[in-house]
């Protein structure tokens, strides 16, 4: 990680980078080896904090200046916060506030109510967001994250834009809806989703429940294929898995998505105007690896749903789906430039 952007072609600044953006040049390439998973194998955050937040119990990393800017680092499916184990010191250092919670059905964070329904559908985790933020006071905040977290990010810019001072997705805008879930795609497209059909039967759900872990680590090979964590690196994030309401949570989200499972009915208005595809207003920098092995949109296919500053960016040097754990240089370079933008 410490070669990224040495060569003098690819060395900007973020003003640089700025006025690229301003003056209509293309989007940078970052050039971004793939980090050796023995460089940071046992490292952790120091503690893990909790707040009551909606329905709740949230665990949650805070760390950086209290009276800094805010950033709230979102994390994907099946991974946790040492995603951003990187990315969290470059961003305090920067002067940052940073937080990074553990998403429903991860780590520490519990339902407040043990009768609550293990809802998976986007409405429910992107107004997790909002209600982390509420708990916290937090008027207005830098999003950013990849898979699931990415998703969230880009549901609560775009149905509460007031609250987002900037945004950053890995794979652009992943907003989508249960009517677009059941359109076919083509064959080769559809092969890359096998574990949305596989959770679709009982089989799959079991299946799961027996072999999270083993699950976990196959995802991680083939979403990023060249990415050469260890053992250690994998376990430290896999415990999060260990939630009691994982498994529930995956295979809901799953199998909402192609109508099989019905949502809340306090989130049914908040899918109805995600199903009309809103705009993003806010600024944005999108970015994506050139080693994704993931189901992931072409960025000319989103560009237009970002109708505010925006800017996209290629990760390169291998890197695949976890896009801040494999290139933590690359995207708090992306938080940081985003707030100027």
């Amino acid at each position: 990680m410490n070669s990224h952007r040495k060569s003098v072609g690819l060395r900007f600044t973020a003003l640089s980078i700025l006025a690229a953006a301003q003056f209509g040049m293309p989007g940078l390439v970052h050039a971004e080896p793939v980090r050796d998973a023995p460089q940071a194998q046992a490292r952790t955050f120091a503690s893990v904090k909790h707040i009551d937040a909606g329905d709740l119990n949230v665990g949650y990393v805070d760390e950086g200046p209290a009276n800094g800017p805010v950033v709230i680092l979102l994390h994907g499916w099946p991974y946790d916060i040492h995603s951003y184990i990187d990315v969290v010191p470059m961003l305090t250092r920067a002067g940052y506030r940073v937080l990074v919670p553990y998403l429903r059905g991860y780590g520490s964070t519990r339902f407040r109510d043990p009768s609550a329904v293990r809802n998976g559908e986007p409405a429910a985790l992107a107004s997790d967001v909002v209600a982390f933020m509420d708990a916290l006071k937090i008027d207005k905040a830098i999003l950013a994250g990849y898979d699931w977290g990415a998703r969230n990010a880009d549901i609560v810019a775009a149905l509460w834009p007031e609250r987002v001072k900037g945004l950053v997705s890995v794979s652009g805008y992943l907003i989508g809806s249960q009517e677009a879930g059941r359109q076919p795609l083509p064959p080769k497209a559809e092969l890359q989703w096998w574990y949305q059909y596989y959770f679709a039967t009982e089989r799959g759900r079991e299946g799961y429940a027996r072999n999270t872990h083993d699950f976990a680590k196959l995802i991680w090979q083939t979403a990023s294929p060249q990415w050469h964590f260890d053992d250690r690196t994998f376990e430290r994030s896999a415990a999060a898995l260990d939630n009691p309401d994982q498994v529930a949570i995956t295979v809901h989200n799953y199998r909402w998505r192609l109508g099989l499972e019905k949502g809340e009915a306090k989130y049914a208005q908040l899918e109805s105007r995600l199903a009309q595809s809103p705009a993003i207003t806010v600024p944005t920098i999108t970015l994506e690896g050139d080693a994704n092995g993931a189901p992931h949109p072409e960025p000319a296919a989103y560009a237009k749903r970002f109708t505010g500053k925006y800017r996209h960016d290629l990760v390169k040097g291998g890197v695949g789906h976890n896009l801040p754990q494999e290139a933590p240089r690359a995207f708090a370079d992306a938080v940081i430039e985003v707030d100027h933008l």
